[in-house]
C-alpha cells in the first residue's frame, strides 16, 4: 500500500528534526541546478562553463554543497543504527545495511539498467561515437561517484559511531588530521597514490560531523563556519589548491578528485553555516504546507538526482534534432537560452520522476528466516561489491561497451559490464543478508 506524502507529513512525530530533511532535499537540488548551469554544450561536444569563465569558479564555494548531504547522512545513520540496535535480534549490522540501502539501491540499479540497455542499443546501431552521444555515454554515470561514497559511509557507520561515542570531537579531529597528513605526503613529499586515501578520510570526516549533530555537540556553529572558511581561503591563497571546489578539466590538482584538505575546510564552513540557520528555518518548517512540500520532495529526490543529467542531455539533443543552432557557450545568446533550457530540463526531470518514482518508494517486505551468524559478513561483502561496482561505473561510463573499454579502480582494470554485475550481485547479497521485516527508522 502506498502512503501519500500528505499522510506522511501529517503523521510526523513531534520530535523529528525537520530541518535535516530540508537540508537533504536542498543539497541535492543545488547539485542538480549546478550541473544544469555548468554544462556548456555545443555542436562540438560538452564542456564546463566554469572552465570557460574562470571568474565564476568562486560560486562553487556556495554551490558545492555535497558536504551538507554527507553531513545529513551521518546524522541519519547515527539515529537509525541506534534505533535498530535497541530492537533487532541477530546481526544489527546486516539489518542496518539492508534498511538503509533499499531506497538508495533500487532507483540506482533501475537507472543503471535502463541506461545500459540504451547505450548498448546506440552502440549496436553504430552511433555511439558522435560528439554529443559519446560525451553523454561518458557523463551520464559520473554522478554515481556520490552514491559509491555514500555506500562507503553506510558501511563504516557502526565502527565510526562507536569511535564517536567514545571520543567525540577527537574522533573527527583524528580523521581531519589524517586527511591533512595525506596532503603533506602528496604535495610536500611526492608520495605516489597516497592522495586516494582522502576519498575516505575527507568524506568520512564530514560524515562524522553528522554524528556530532545527532548528539547536540555542535554548540558553536559560527566558530566552525569561520574556521572552515578561513582555512579554505588560506589554503587556496598559499597552497597548491585551486579556487574551484569542483573538478576542472585540465587542472593538475582538483579539490574533488581526490578530495583535499581545502575541500574538508569548505565542508566545515558549510556545516557551520547551515547550523546557524537551523532554528529560524526549523520554525518555518512547522507550517503544514511547507512541511508537506519537503516530504514530497524527499520521496523523489534520489530519482530526480539520478535522471537530471539525462533530462539536460535530452533537451540539448532535441535542439540539435530540430536543427536549432547551439550558441557558443558563455556568449550573450547562450546566456539568454539558459532559463529556457533549465525550465525544459526541470520539466523533463519531472516526467522521469513520475515514471520511475516507484523504484524509490519503500518495497513491500518479504518473509524471511531470522538472520544467522553469517549475515554480517554477507552484508559486508555485498555492500563492498556495490560500492566498488558503482564507483567503477562512474569512472568507466557506458561508452565502449562492445570494445571492452575499462578504467582502473584501486589498481584493477574494470569494465562497465563487470561494474554493473558487481553492483547487482552486491545488492542481491545485502537484500538477503538480514530478516525482511518492516522496521521504522528514525532519521
Amino acid at each position: 500500500m502506498t502512503v501519500s506524502a500528505r499522510a506522511m507529513a501529517d503523521a510526523t512525530p513531534d520530535g523529528r528534526d525537520r530541518y535535516v530533511d530540508l537540508l537533504r532535499v536542498a543539497s541535492l537540488g543545488t547539485v542538480i541546478a549546478g550541473h544544469w548551469l555548468m554544462a556548456a554544450v555545443s555542436s562540438d561536444g560538452i564542456g564546463n562553463l566554469l572552465a570557460l569563465v574562470p571568474a565564476l569558479q568562486v560560486l562553487t564555494w556556495g554551490l558545492q554543497i555535497m558536504p551538507v548531504f554527507f553531513f545529513v547522512g551521518g546524522f541519519s545513520h547515527a539515529l537509525s543504527y541506534r534505533s535498530l540496535a535497541r530492537r533487532t535480534e541477530g546481526s544489527v549490522y546486516a539489518a542496518f545495511l539492508r534498511a538503509r540501502l533499499r531506497r538508495l539501491l533500487r532507483p540506482t540499479l533501475a537507472f543503471v539498467l535502463v541506461w545500459a540497455a540504451v547505450a548498448l542499443a546506440v552502440q549496436l546501431a553504430g552511433r555511439g561515437d558522435g560528439p554529443l552521444t559519446g560525451a553523454a555515454l561518458r557523463l551520464v554515470t559520473q554522478p554515481l561517484w556520490f552514491i559509491g561514497i555514500y555506500l562507503a559511509m553506510v558501511a563504516f557507520t557502526p565502527p565510526l559511531l562507536k569511535l564517536h561515542e567514545r571520543h567525540g570531537w577527537a574522533a573527527f579531529a583524528a580523521l581531519a588530521a589524517a586527511a591533512a597528513l595525506v596532503d603533506v605526503l602528496r604535495f610536500a613529499l611526492g608520495v605516489p597514490y597516497v592522495e586516494f586515501l582522502n576519498f575516505a578520510l575527507v568524506w568520512l570526516a564530514v560524515h562524522q560531523l553528522g554524528f556530532l549533530r545527532a548528539d547536540g555537540r555542535i554548540r558553536r556553529p559560527a566558530v566552525l563556519a569561520a574556521a572552515g572558511l578561513a582555512g579554505a581561503a588560506l589554503l587556496v591563497a598559499c597552497g597548491p589548491y585551486p579556487l574551484s571546489m569542483v573538478g576542472m578539466p585540465g587542472e593538475k590538482v582538483s579539490n574533488m578528485a581526490p578530495p583535499t584538505l581545502a575541500l574538508l575546510c569548505h565542508g566545515l564552513w558549510l556545516v557551520g553555516a547551515v547550523q546557524l540557520a537551523a532554528r529560524p528555518v526549523g520554525a518555518w518548517l512547522e507550517r503544514p504546507r511547507v512541511w508537506r512540500a519537503v516530504v514530497t520532495a524527499n520521496g523523489v529526490a534520489m530519482t530526480a538526482f539520478l535522471w537530471h543529467l539525462t533530462a539536460m542531455l535530452a533537451v540539448y539533443g532535441a535542439q540539435l534534432a530540430l536543427g536549432m543552432d547551439l550558441p557558443a557557450p558563455a556568449t550573450a545568446a547562450w546566456w539568454a537560452q539558459v532559463p529556457v533550457r533549465i525550465l525544459a530540463a526541470a520539466a523533463l526531470t519531472g516526467l522521469f520522476v513520475a515514471l520511475l518514482r516507484r523504484f524509490e518508494a519503500p518495497a513491500p517486505a518479504r518473509p524471511a528466516a531470522p538472520a544467522g551468524a553469517a549475515a554480517g559478513p554477507v552484508a559486508a561483502l555485498g555492500i563492498t561489491l556495490c560500492l566498488l561496482g558503482v564507483l567503477g561505473l562512474s569512472m568507466t561510463g557506458l561508452g565502449g561497451l562492445l570494445d571492452g573499454h575499462s578504467a582502473t579502480l584501486i589498481a584493477v582494470p574494470l569494465t562497465a559490464p563487470a561494474a554493473i554485475a558487481m553492483a547487482l550481485g552486491g545488492a542481491w547479497l545485502v537484500e538477503r543478508s538480514a530478516p525482511a521485516r518492516r522496521v521504522r527508522l528514525r532519521g
